[in-house]
């Protein structure tokens, strides 16, 4: 299963407590702070995105949000308006490789890793204790089936 962004915005919803912005060196450079690990690094708003900058709503529904994270209404996605510069946690940074829908087709869990479940959702918690953590992970491609055949059971659905 390979990963394919879908610029929903989750993994950068909570960012803006871990990358702050130290300085402004000018409306379109920036110098931002990892507050995990001190490291800083200068930033720039990419050519494409500088339309975007200007519109912080975002943060009206996700105030703890990147400082950089940005709705793009001409595709309906949010995107990083320093992108082409980001620091290197996000760019080695993959959310997930299976995200896990519940019936209002919004997301509840995803899979991180070979076979680690990132969720609050009770009901997706209790499904995972009883039906897939003691799955035979000895074949990777059989434990994916197996795991989604579950879920899809369970009234989930599934996008990779």
């Amino acid at each position: 299963m390979g990963f394919e962004c879908l610029q929903c915005g989750e993994c950068c919803s909570h960012l803006g407590t871990v990358l702050t912005i130290e300085e402004e060196i000018s409306e379109t450079e920036f110098i931002i702070c990892n507050q995990y690990t001190g490291e800083r690094k200068r930033v720039r708003i990419d050519e494409d995105k500088l339309h975007l900058y200007p519109d912080k709503s975002i943060f009206d529904e996700l105030p703890e949000a990147c400082p950089f994270l940005r709705p793009d209404p001409a595709n309906n996605r949010v995107c990083c308006t320093i992108h082409k510069t980001r620091t290197d946690m996000c760019r080695e940074y993959g959310c997930w490789r299976l995200l896990i829908l519940g019936p209002d087709e919004k997301p509840v869990g995803r899979i991180t890793g070979p076979r680690i479940l990132r969720t609050k959702d009770e009901n997706l918690k209790g499904v995972w204790d009883r039906r897939i953590s003691d799955l035979d992970p000895s074949d990777q491609a059989v434990w994916d089936q197996n795991m989604e055949t579950i879920l899809l059971e369970e009234g989930y659905s599934i996008r990779k």
